[in-house]
């Protein structure tokens, strides 16, 4: 890449250098290959019968992204539904699909970015922490080019990263003579700022020039934008960026600077600093379930929460492997009405349920009804954990019907209501989350086990060794449940 003739010989040096450590150390961790990636396939380089709804359509989180996008108040028309990819696209066009596309993508590869430097790895989560402040800014406002502005807010840090990374000695030597101010160092150490930097490496790469445009730091003005759309591209991401700079240590000093700087650019930007004040809230609250460096993701205490999830995991687990050696021993036995306490027993303690209860089919009351329970207030609910066996539009037949296991991950969720029985919402209620075994004879459901979290208690969200165990524990039971298998069992103790 040519340098311009302005550049200082330390400027070119440091760009010179920077080209060739990316050359012989390779990509920076998903960021240039998700960006190559999208700009191929916005120009139709990836296959020669170019199709933005074929691109859209293989992601499913990209594809679900563009049809809520479609059908916003920003864009619907006259209240029409649009249900396809292939119409979104015609309604969106395919720079604005460009933008949804880069930013997700970006914000997905840099999350899961491992490097080696814990620099940069610090860098690269700031970075996607300003396009939470910008998606949440720009997207609950329905302000102009949202995607655009995730993706602007992102690539203000692309400078830093590119250092962190590529750099390292230099992004040590600037800590030491900035003291945290490291944009204000660079110049003079460096010949160009992070900014120049990062805009090097956008026009390095071929971004499109409105996002390069987009990257200059832009100070407040008193007066709303009335300029170009680059313009207000460039605000949002200075503010996005300089409020993920500001919220990293969660603490009262950054909690100051964002108050400020939403004063400072809410006339700007034509928001009301309060608004932004609830934007900037919500991204925080996404970005410290979802960071993991990040002061404010509490990270320590994540780890700690997370290394005793996995022992919680482990120690249910093998409880569950000893149940089932019980059960096959059991049946090897002749069964029996044990080998239902046995597996409840297993199952309670395995995914450390509040409470558990195995439900058998009275085929002459034509009715499911609660035979066993383990846990809180068992007794006190056992009367009304009962419903008749014809086929109801429920959670519970479904699971008897398609004889699979299911885990409802959170029973209160909007529109899932219509879905739970009027017997459980009776008696169950106060459940989170719970997880259904059926138990079929030969394709005829016979019963279920049923267990659930209730208040504070924490789910162990089964996961695919923990979906394999509790398969085998149903169907162990449901042999036992067998005539059949009962009568071959006794053939062959005989």
């Amino acid at each position: 890449m040519t340098q311009p003739a302005d550049r200082s010989p330390l400027a070119a040096s440091t760009l010179a250098l920077l080209w060739e450590r990316v050359r012989r150390q390779g990509d920076m961790p998903g960021f240039t290959r998700a960006v190559g990636a999208v700009l191929a396939a916005l120009r139709g380089e990836a296959e020669r019968d170019f199709s933005m709804t074929q691109t859209v359509l293989s992601d499913p989180v990209l594809t679900q992204r563009v049809l809520r996008l479609a059908n916003s108040g920003m864009y619907a028309a006259f209240g029409q539904r649009i249900d396809t990819v292939s119409k979104a696209v015609l309604v969106l066009g395919t720079e604005t699909i460009g933008h949804l596309a880069l930013g997700l993508k970006l914000v997905e590869e840099l999350s899961r970015s491992r490097p080696d430097s814990a620099q940069a790895h610090a860098e690269m989560e700031k970075a996607v922490l300003a396009g939470m402040v910008a998606q949440q800014v720009a997207g609950n406002h329905a302000l102009r080019d949202p995607e655009a502005a995730v993706v602007c807010a992102i690539l203000h840090s692309l400078g830093r990263m590119m250092v962190t990374f590529y750099l390292p000695e230099r992004w040590s030597a600037l800590q030491e003579r900035g003291a945290g101010h490291e944009d204000a160092a660079a110049q003079d150490l460096l010949g160009l700022s992070l900014e120049a930097i990062g805009r090097a490496a956008a026009e390095h790469w071929g971004l499109p020039r409105n996002l390069v445009a987009g990257m200059r730091s832009l100070p407040p003005a008193a007066r709303q934008i009335s300029a170009g759309h680059e313009d207000w591209l460039a605000a949002i991401g200075t503010m996005s960026s300089r409020c993920a700079q500001s919220l990293w240590n969660d603490d009262e000093a950054g909690a100051d600077e964002v108050r400020r700087l939403a004063g400072a650019y809410g006339p700007m930007l034509g928001i009301e600093p309060r608004r932004i004040l609830e934007a900037v809230a919500q991204a925080r609250v996404e970005a410290a379930a979802d960071l993991t460096v990040a002061p404010l993701a509490r990270p320590q205490e994540k780890r700690e929460r997370q290394a005793d999830s996995a022992r919680r995991r482990a120690s249910g687990n093998r409880v569950m492997m000893a149940g089932a050696a019980e059960l096959r021993e059991t049946l090897a036995q002749g069964g029996g009405t044990r080998m239902v306490e046995l597996a409840l027993e297993a199952m309670h303690r395995g995914l450390d349920f509040s409470r558990s209860f195995a439900f058998l089919r009275n085929r002459r009351e034509a009715l499911y009804l609660a035979r066993m329970g383990l846990g809180e207030d068992i007794n006190a609910l056992a009367p009304g954990l009962r419903f008749g066996d014809g086929y109801e539009p429920t959670v519970f037949h479904a699971a008897l019907k398609s004889d699979r296991v299911i885990f409802i991950e959170d029973a209160h969720a909007p529109g899932f209501a219509n879905k739970l029985p009027q017997w459980w919402k009776a008696t169950l209620l106060d459940a989170r989350a719970f997880v259904i075994l059926p138990l079929c004879v030969r394709g005829d459901p016979a019963g279920f086990l049923y267990g659930d979290w209730r208040g504070t208690a924490q789910a162990v969200a089964p996961g695919p060794v923990e979906f394999g165990l509790l398969n085998d524990l149903r169907t162990l039971l449901a042999r036992s449940l067998d005539p059949r298998e009962q009568r071959d069992v006794a053939a062959s103790r005989a």
